[in-house]
């Protein structure tokens, strides 16, 4: 390999690499932000008793998890203006695709946490009187959110590292810039691996959170499971329990 290192090129850049970078945090925050909160109520109406308000969130669903985001991005971006006759800046675009994306998941994930909250704890709710937007706030959502917790930061992982699509509609986030620079430049080995390394330096730290996560949830639930059997084998008939003085 004849290939020459040059590595000025990053150092010289850095400073619009960084602009990149930041701007690329921010999409990816405000996206996880507004998912979080509307998959919530659309969580909700995928489990609703009304058949039409179930499928239709259902629907959306799956149109959003069924066709690639790539798909999703240029149609707002496209498409939606020629509907509307607003035209949509990228960044605006980026953020609505990216959205309406990360909500379809979210929601199945918080559905699955909802459904798993012991119907006991629910109808504790209704005879103290709550509210039912008080038993989703006190004791739904919190719970839901515990169990749930490993989907939703891996999910979060993952649309930060999709951001790198917006580049696609001349969003000018690390990806694009890095890919400027290195048009400019001649330099994409230097710049492409630093680009790498940027997106690495948050995703690594955030997966190692996940992990660490699931390791603590698993052994919460093992010690649960060890006290309900324990417990259990006491309550079996026949079975002498020793009472300390």
């Amino acid at each position: 390999m004849n290939y020459t290192f040059d590595w000025s090129v990053v150092s010289n850049n850095f400073p619009r690499l960084l602009e990149g970078l930041l701007l690329t945090v921010e999409i990816a925050v405000i996206v996880i932000v507004l998912s979080m909160i509307i998959a919530i109520p659309l969580a909700l109406l995928r489990m609703s008793n009304i058949e039409v308000v179930r499928w239709l969130a259902q629907l959306y669903i799956e149109i959003f998890r069924c066709t690639p985001l790539l798909v999703q991005l240029f149609w707002v971006y496209y498409a939606l203006p020629t509907l509307t006759g607003i035209t949509i800046p990228g960044t605006i675009s980026a953020i609505i695709a990216l959205t309406l994306n990360l909500t379809a998941f979210m929601a199945e994930a918080y559905r699955s946490g909802f459904q798993s909250v012991p119907p006991e704890q629910v109808e504790a709710g209704k005879m103290l009187r709550l509210t039912r937007f008080q038993q989703i706030r006190h004791i739904i959502v919190p719970q839901a959110l515990k169990q749930q917790l490993p989907v939703i930061m891996s999910l979060n992982i993952s649309i930060f590292k999709d951001t790198a699509l917006v580049s696609t509609i001349a969003v000018a986030d690390l990806m694009f810039t890095a890919n400027k620079i290195s048009t400019e430049s001649y330099r994409a080995l230097e710049i492409l691996t630093v680009a790498a390394l940027m997106y690495f330096i948050i995703a690594f730290p955030a997966s190692l959170i996940l992990s660490k996560i699931e390791r603590n949830l698993m052994a919460t639930g093992n010690v649960r499971g060890t006290r309900k059997r324990s417990l259990a084998a006491q309550m079996a008939p026949g079975t002498k329990v020793e009472v300390k003085p």
